[in-house]
């Protein structure tokens, strides 16, 4: 089966899942789009990676990277091989002394990992043909800049004025940073809006 080289273009909210996060996959020969639903772990992972930010101690996916590092394992791609009951599979395609090796994975873990290792991302045509979606350009435009021309909440000062929103991403990069006296100030804000609602 032919495979099909994919980018990472997009990282947001998943609206019908409001706990959840979407992580959009482009065709890069393509204008087909591959939407996936990841928990906020994961989209953490993934973005943290993406944004190149170093946290004081490794994450999950960073110990994993490591520990492939350590005994001489490559990532060498990843595979999204299968679409059943609206779940993605997906391996990893490892590479040891010389040898291939597959590996099983949960889509968000693996890819969490292709952005640690710089390793390709595949599909294949069926998983498109299936879950994958064409997006006109203007309409893209008009859903992803304003994403990203938002500007990040700071992680210090008055938490009032945030959204809910921007209090669960800045709660997010706190954890990330093992900032537990801020997080559990946030955490508080976003109990106190709870109880008004």
């Amino acid at each position: 089966m032919k495979k099909i080289p994919l980018d990472i273009v997009a990282l947001s909210h998943s609206v019908p899942q409001s706990q959840n996060f979407a992580v959009v996959l482009g065709e890069q020969e393509g204008i087909r789009r591959l939407p996936i639903v990841i928990g906020s772990f994961e989209a953490q992972a993934i973005a943290v990676a993406m944004e190149r930010m170093n946290p004081n101690r490794p994450l999950t996916h960073d110990l994993f990277k490591n520990t492939l590092e350590t005994f001489n394992i490559s990532l060498k791609e990843v595979i999204i091989n299968n679409l059943l009951d609206g779940i993605f599979y997906a391996r990893l395609v490892c590479l040891k002394d010389g040898e291939l090796i597959d590996i099983d994975s949960r889509t968000s873990d693996a890819l969490a990992l292709a952005v640690r290792f710089k390793c390709p991302i595949f599909t294949y045509e069926f998983i498109l043909d299936a879950a994958g979606v064409v997006i006109d350009e203007n309409e893209e435009a008009a859903t992803v800049e304003p994403e990203a021309k938002k500007s990040k909440p700071s992680k210090k000062g008055s938490l009032s004025s945030y959204s809910v929103d921007d209090l669960a991403q800045l709660l997010d990069e706190v954890l990330a940073e093992e900032n537990y006296e801020r997080a559990a100030e946030i955490r508080d804000e976003l109990n106190r809006r709870k109880d008004k609602s």
